[in-house]
């Protein structure tokens, strides 16, 4: 399980370091696979997440969408059913490479943070469980943050035929923002997504392994850590999710600025205070109740990746 690193211990030897090999590959491959069934299961609701948070800053939505329900509704009849899952594909072409990266990385960052740490320390194994979670989720981040921004742009790209869509699929999505803006545009968001994916990782990840090992027996049934799960997941995504909302604003912006389109803020503290002043605090929270329905595939990611893992 993912709790696993701290029982394995350290083992010396050619045979060792060629088990740590095969437990790192099984642990890729089980991330990687736990990912996709996941967030092909929750697309729709991700979507709808994605347009509500970022409609105030998207040029195409001309109506606004008035909550989930009305979201839905209007995709829906606006779009069409195959429309929930636009973005998806460039969603899983990251999130193999990242997850699997992140997942099993966390296990080997668990063996430096959590070295001669004691089982019976309980704040130790706390902080060493943080630390790694934070560590792993910011260390695949830079890699992979160029497909979370496409995900985004394909997300709120709202016409129906392709003819009315600003981008044409992934490939489309990329080359326009870099021809845009450069690679820096690519980046747009990224030192606060960084702040933000360190702080979620860490209480997401190393928040589970942590009650997982404090408060559930190694064979506790699959839902009793699906809903240990979902608990860590919505707190975890709650309370990072003001963070979330400027970072997909910015990336809502990358490649307009070379197009001469106007764009709106020049970086993160100057978002935060034109939201505040423009639209109130409660924007920073649009679109958190699909985000915790969407927090399910979180949840079951994390249960799913042991499932993969203890098949190998």
């Amino acid at each position: 399980g993912l709790a696993t690193a701290e029982r394995d211990g350290g083992g010396g030897g050619g045979g060792g370091m060629s088990a740590v090999a095969l437990g790192f590959g099984r642990n890729l491959v089980a991330g990687g696979a736990a990912g996709i069934v996941a967030k092909t299961a929750f697309a729709p609701i991700d979507r709808v997440k994605l347009l509500l948070q970022t409609q105030a800053s998207n040029p195409e939505l001309e109506l606004r969408y008035r909550g989930t329900l009305d979201c839905i509704r209007r995709v829906y009849v606006e779009q069409g059913l195959l429309s929930f899952w636009r973005g998806n594909m460039a969603n899983v072409v990251r999130y193999f490479p990242q997850q699997a990266i992140n997942f099993a990385s966390k296990d080997v960052y668990k063996k430096v943070f959590l070295r001669g740490v004691a089982k019976e320390n309980t704040w130790g194994q706390f902080w060493g469980n943080l630390a790694a979670g934070g560590a792993a989720g910011g260390t695949c981040l830079l890699a992979t943050y160029p497909l979370d921004l496409a995900r985004t742009r394909l997300a709120a790209d709202v016409g129906r035929a392709a003819a009315d869509r600003e981008f044409n699929g992934l490939a489309d999505c990329i080359l326009k923002i870099f021809r845009g803006g450069g690679l820096g545009d690519l980046y747009q968001g990224f030192p606060v997504a960084f702040t933000g994916i360190v702080v979620f990782r860490a209480l997401y990840m190393g928040g589970y392994d942590f009650v997982r090992a404090r408060w559930l027996s190694d064979d506790a049934s699959l839902f009793s850590k699906f809903c240990v799960a979902q608990v860590v997941t919505t707190v975890s995504g709650t309370m990072v999710y003001p963070i979330d909302t400027i970072r997909r604003r910015l990336m809502m912006q990358s490649g307009r600025a070379r197009a001469g389109q106007p764009v709106e803020y020049s970086g993160a503290l100057e978002a935060t205070r034109v939201i505040l002043r423009k639209e109130g605090a409660a924007s920073f929270y649009s679109g958190l109740p699909a985000n915790i329905l969407r927090s399910g595939g979180g949840a079951l990611m994390l249960v799913l990746y042991e499932a993969f893992k203890d098949m190998g």
